[in-house]
């Protein structure tokens, strides 16, 4: 019953972080970085959104091993389902018109967003790539999350808006809410270890609340 609830919240989790995404995407209000990072690769290469997604993130997770990471289903399958379930919603998904009505979905996206994040990551499978990026990095250097952090995200970022992703309010609101977000709803969805099992930590200690992907 528990690897069942934990393989729901897993590929449910991965499945609503990708329509979350596409709330962003459609809101046209920023997105973050990674995402911009993604948006700007998408406007050169004539990809879809979702196969840029997948493509970066199978490349990110190549760096893993000079790093000396061990992915978990969750990572692999953060790869594929996050890009899939993110066209197909950009598909279902209309051009958005309205101010009101693009703040009112971004905010949606972002607090799924959130949601999401917690429900894959409290299924205890391991992070997504760019996590696992981050932590690598972390253990590699000795310098702290929030540096590493920053300069990733920083590079990304940048790297986007120099290829024509999109900044906005949303790129700032998300920076700001993401990490309250994730951390309130892991709190209430990560499965329970049993007693027989060792505890393992949805995310590393050092890296709650943040951000998924």
């Amino acid at each position: 019953m528990n690897l069942t609830r934990r393989l729901t919240q897993l590929y449910l989790g991965l499945a609503l972080y990708g329509g979350s995404m596409a709330l962003q995407i459609r809101s046209a209000l920023g997105l973050d970085p990674w995402d911009v990072f993604h948006q700007g690769l998408t406007r050169h290469l004539g990809l879809s959104f979702g196969t840029i997604t997948m493509i970066v993130g199978a490349a990110v997770l190549l760096l893993w091993i000079p790093l000396r990471q061990r992915p978990g289903l969750g990572t692999v399958s953060n790869v594929f389902v996050i890009g899939l379930s993110v066209d197909a919603a950009l598909r279902l998904l209309p051009t958005l018109h309205g101010l009101p009505l693009r703040l009112a979905v971004l905010a949606a996206g972002i607090v799924l967003n959130g949601a999401a994040g917690g429900l894959y990551l409290g299924a205890r499978f391991g992070p997504g790539p760019r996590d696992g990026l981050m932590t690598g990095f972390c253990r590699r250097t000795g310098r702290s999350v929030r540096l590493v952090r920053t300069a990733i995200e920083l590079t990304v970022l940048l790297v986007g808006l120099l290829l024509g992703g999109t900044f906005g309010v949303g790129t700032v609101a998300y920076a700001l809410a993401i990490g309250p977000l994730v951390q309130f709803f892991l709190r209430h969805l990560t499965v329970p270890v049993p007693e027989r099992e060792p505890e393992r930590p949805a995310v590393s200690p050092a890296c709650e609340p943040a951000a998924v992907g």
